[in-house]
């Protein structure tokens, strides 16, 4: 980054033309370039939107816009510095003269990617978490995600975080004051396992946040979802009608689909990442098929959930697994949980089912699976009926999808629930969560001898827990992860 003390300036709305373009400032002399830009400054009330003529600063003849202008002086503003937005109409020829006019004031440069939110960091305006929902906002692409980051720009993890660091402090103050005054008349009875006390119950909540299975950061970055099946069930149609776009090549050929490909999704409000991958069968002689099949089943293991695709053709006889037979892991993986079946072709339903009652069909489809020596139990069981030609089946499974995802992952992010604790969102956060336990840990262990030197040991653990989740807000060692962060914004963020 640049001098920290330099006045900035950029583009904060999105290139290219538009109804109106908001272009913001921020630092020092901030005041006076409206008072060269602006005539009639002294009309300005902060925080109050103003019609007025932006004029060169070089010549005041040349009026570059008649814009809305805004003036937030320090400390009241985003980034805690004085602040001015112009928002001019967005027209490419009016965004760069007022750009071009700002670039030949002394002083004056173009703000780095995301130096206004350091700036609003490092004037304490946020902290680390926050400026972590506020990238997640600005990245969010489903409502699921954005209901969860709003609540991390709203400043729940540090909140939560914050007061668990404070309880730490407090604690090591104690433990200070019971080393120091311990032999003396003034220090209160019982301080020490008071102490124990409060770091037992905190050692409580930072297992309960952290078992989570993995909801906030699954909900974050999207729900993996693998796409598993014999060959021609229809694994790549399912695709493409999920993207509602061409992603997969589908083809009557067995072994078409032979890598993984990924596409993600907005389903029902919630991210997905889907995967396609290669059929499954037993015999192939083509290397390259074997090793798609081989990353097939390496998808369906590693993915948050399943699709295994079948041909409704396939419960036509029940002691036959067809080109699955010799396949293995094949019954492993739709015994897994947030596992769907979906017997595909529904269109071309044998005779002996076609007639039946859709709950009589699904009852046919657990008596082929237990035949086969699957046991699902009743919360994973999700059968699916399904033509990719017709449609039929389609709602029923877009339902079955988004609402399992809710049942699942959301329970705990939801913003419905305000009695709920925000959950993890990144995996920085629970790596440092975890050092804290750890930390805690180590306090635990000597916390039940009290002499002066163990208690010494004891307090130096509380204060590496306390460092711990200070990484998590910034309060320490955090440069590495601002300039990673910082990446992720734009010029005027």
């Amino acid at each position: 980054m640049h001098d920290a003390h330099s006045t900035i300036y950029a583009l904060s709305s999105h290139p290219g033309k538009s109804a109106v373009a908001v272009i913001r400032l921020s630092g020092p002399q901030t005041k006076n370039v409206l008072q060269t830009m602006v005539p009639f400054t002294s009309l300005l009330r902060p925080r109050h939107a103003h019609l007025a003529r932006l004029v060169h600063p070089m010549d005041k003849t040349n009026v570059l816009d008649t814009c809305l202008c805004l003036w937030f002086p320090t400390p009241h503003s985003f980034t805690g510095e004085d602040m001015a937005e112009f928002h001019v109409h967005g027209g490419t020829a009016v965004i760069d003269s007022v750009l071009g006019a700002l670039g030949q004031i002394r002083g004056l440069r173009m703000a780095e990617r995301g130096e206004f939110s350091r700036r609003a960091f490092d004037n304490e305006k946020m902290d680390l978490t926050t400026l972590e929902g506020v990238a997640d906002l600005i990245n969010a692409e489903t409502e699921a995600q954005r209901k969860l980051a709003v609540r991390q720009s709203r400043g729940e993890l540090h909140q939560l975080y914050e007061g668990w660091r404070k309880t730490l402090i407090e604690s090591m103050a104690l433990t200070e004051a019971y080393i120091d005054f311990s032999e003396e008349e003034n220090i209160e009875d019982g301080i020490y396992p008071q102490v124990c006390e409060r770091v037992n119950m905190l050692v409580a909540d930072i297992r309960r946040h952290l078992d989570d299975k993995r909801r906030g950061e699954i909900l974050r970055n999207g729900v993996s979802l693998s796409i598993v099946g014999p060959p021609n069930s229809g694994k790549s149609t399912l695709l493409n009608k999920l993207a509602q776009r061409q992603v997969a090549i589908v083809s009557p050929i067995a072994g078409t689909t032979r890598d993984i490909v990924e596409t993600t999704l907005d389903v029902g409000g919630y991210p997905i990442v889907v995967r396609d991958t290669a059929g499954l069968r037993k015999s192939s002689s083509d290397v390259i098929e074997i090793e798609g099949i081989r990353r097939a089943i390496e998808s369906a293991r590693d993915a948050d959930a399943r699709i295994f695709m079948l041909d409704v053709k396939q419960l036509d006889g029940l002691d036959s697994a067809g080109v699955l037979d010799g396949v293995a892991d094949w019954k492993t993986l739709l015994e897994l949980p947030h596992t769907f079946v979906v017997f595909n072709k529904a269109d071309q339903m044998p005779d002996s089912l076609s007639g039946q009652s859709q709950r009589r069909q699904v009852e046919l489809a657990r008596e082929w699976m237990h035949a086969h020596g699957i046991r699902l139990s009743q919360a994973r069981d999700h059968i699916v009926f399904l033509s990719c030609k017709t449609d039929d089946g389609w709602d029923s499974l877009m339902h079955e999808l988004a609402e399992h995802i809710r049942r699942s992952w959301e329970n705990s992010s939801s913003e419905r629930s305000n009695k709920t604790q925000m959950p993890l969102t990144k995996a920085r956060h629970r790596v440092h969560l975890q050092r804290c336990l750890d930390h805690l840990a180590e306090f635990q262990q000597i916390n039940n001898i009290e002499d002066t030197e163990t208690v010494v040991l004891a307090a130096e653990e509380l204060r590496r827990a306390a460092d711990a989740l200070g990484a998590i807000t910034g309060k320490v060692g955090i440069e590495d992860v601002l300039d990673a962060l910082f990446g992720q914004f734009c010029i005027g963020k």
